[in-house]
């Protein structure tokens, strides 16, 4: 099979090398695209590695069938829809380690600027002025250094803190006490605590609704007179009018900024002013970073199409060849028991449980509650349904998905059971996978049975006794339809009360067979279903 990829922004010929000597894969580059023509062109695509020129948002995506995978070769994904994306069962991946040192390095360059006056010295010169008394600077040995986000680029910057004699104070509300202590960082437990401490702050964290505006008007009274602020994380996390304001006041002592609110950015209150140096967002702009993030972006791309690997994903758990093949048979198992439930009692679902129980409980749980998810969902909505969108589209119904883990062996060594309440009525199922990959029913709701999972199924509840298998057989023979494998189970564990057959058909039951059945008086209930057949599995497993 070959994939095909669009290339829409400039990236390092390393990239195309890799796209280009590879049979498997057809790329084009369309760079600068926009509008309606975007949208046509993602149509047309497998995959589509993006920087930061182009923005995909949701009306691009919007009508997508075929796109499956968007890489952003750098590490910030605002100009991507996540949502949109997650909802049409697009994976969306970025590549955070390859820029790394060299945004960590254009943080110090930003940070040296601002300590020893660089550009307006420079300026200074151009202008014929040889001015030694004006730009006196400040060493950074013994100043104290904030770090706001510990992710790789503001590790690597509080090491060359370290490096040049700086106190460092860091936070990161997923940053251990342990770790702060073997990187000999302190740790602030709030953004408030470090203002009035340090001399320069650095932030190396996403733009969200917590990161927004971390320094603005109202913490210029918290921030420590003559401060120096730096940020080449994402436009927005500092206010850029506050920080114009804090200059004028004198509360701030210098701003380096390599993004903005709005980019590209020309006109800025900044702009100008002493005390500030600025750059049109460099900090991944080193031969060196371009080279590698084309290199990583292309690579995700190819191994995700190649193997179904999903490596440094934005909305979507992380999986390896090693790990899907690991959990092949039990996310075919529970796609197949989200068929089922679906299928079992059709009506409005008010909540959904899934329990794990045995070996599988120590597997990764939240990908098997997706692809549950997505055999739930999968007849129900017109729109394509995988383990990437299912959790959302199912959430976005008002459905929350409990997870319940038990490591302690049950009958079998591992089963998921799952629970629901639909139009009012609890029902259950439980499956396990015998081998690698042979799903088996072992439950439905009171009744414990071993039943394969797969192709036209037939199920009849009835009073258990005597007779009506051989009249559910003769019923079949009378419609010609075969009868491939059959199982029976009980409620209780004596005869006499209820019981129910499964049936495995070789062809799907005609309207009057069921008819027929039902209208055998000791038959409560009978419910044809539908599953893939043997060793059949959904596209997004079937890599």
């Amino acid at each position: 099979m070959t994939y095909r990829i669009l290339v829409l922004d400039p990236i390092a010929s390393e990239g195309i090398d890799m796209l280009r000597s590879d049979s498997q894969f057809e790329y084009e580059e369309r760079v600068g695209l926009k509008g309606d023509e975007l949208r046509k062109s993602l149509a047309e695509f497998d995959g589509a590695i993006v920087r930061s020129g182009v923005k995909i948002t949701a009306e691009s995506l919007e009508g997508n069938k075929r796109l499956r995978a968007i890489v952003r070769a750098g590490v910030g994904t605002d100009n991507i829809d996540k949502n949109a994306a997650t909802r049409l069962g697009i994976v969306v991946m970025n590549t955070p380690a390859g820029n790394t040192l060299s945004t960590a390095e254009h943080t110090f360059a930003l940070l040296l600027a601002l300590s020893r006056s660089i550009a307006p010295a420079y300026q200074s010169l151009c202008g014929g002025k040889w001015d030694r008394k004006s730009f006196m600077g400040t060493q950074l040995a013994d100043k104290t250094l904030g770090v706001i986000g510990m992710g790789r680029i503001g590790r690597e910057v509080a090491i060359r803190g370290q490096a040049f004699g700086m106190r460092v104070i860091a936070f990161d509300p997923f940053m251990s006490d342990e770790q702060a202590t073997k990187m000999h960082l302190e740790k602030a437990q709030t953004v408030a605590e470090m203002l009035p401490k340090v001399d320069y702050l650095t932030v190396h964290t996403p733009l969200t609704e917590e990161t927004k505006y971390l320094v603005g008007m109202k913490q210029l009274s918290q921030l420590k007179p003559g401060i120096r602020l730096v940020n080449c994380a994402r436009g927005g996390i500092y206010e850029e009018a506050a920080l114009a304001e804090g200059l004028k006041q004198g509360i701030i002592g210098g701003v380096a900024l390599d993004v903005f609110e709005e980019e590209p950015c020309t006109n800025s209150p900044l702009f100008g002013m002493p005390g500030v140096v600025c750059t049109p967002h460099l900090g991944a702009s080193t031969e060196e970073a371009q080279t590698q993030v084309a290199i990583e972006g292309i690579q995700l791309l190819m191994n995700f199409f190649k193997t179904g690997e999903i490596r440094h994903a934005v909305n979507v758990a992380a999986l390896d060849p090693k790990t899907l093949d690991s959990l092949r048979g039990y996310l075919d198992a529970a796609h197949r028991l989200g068929l089922l439930m679906a299928q079992w009692q059709p009506g409005s679902v008010s909540s959904c449980q899934l329990h794990y129980r045995g070996e599988v409980a120590d597997k990764d749980t939240k990908l098997l509650s997706a692809a549950f998810c997505a055999g739930l969902l999968e007849r129900a909505m017109a729109d394509d349904v995988n383990i990437i969108n299912s959790e959302m589209l199912l959430r976005e119904r008002g459905i929350e998905l409990m997870e319940h883990r038990n490591r302690e062996l049950g009958a079998f060594s591992s089963s998921i059971t799952a629970e629901m309440v639909v139009s009012g009525h609890p029902i259950k199922a439980g499956v396990t996978v015998f081998g690698n990959n042979m799903s088996r029913l072992i439950s439905i709701d009171d009744y414990r049975l071993e039943a394969y999972l797969d192709g036209h199924m037939l199920f009849f509840t009835h009073y258990d006794v005597p007779g009506i298998i051989g009249r559910v057989g003769t019923v079949f023979g009378r419609h010609q339809v075969n009868i491939g494998q059959m199982s029976v189970g009980r409620a209780a564990q004596h005869p006499g009360g209820t019981a129910i057959g499964v049936l495995n058909l070789d062809s799907r039951p005609p309207h009057a067979a069921l008819e027929e059945l039902m209208s055998i008086p000791e038959v409560e209930k009978v419910q044809s279903i539908e599953l893939p057949g043997l060793g059949v599995l959904p596209n997004w497993l079937s890599q």
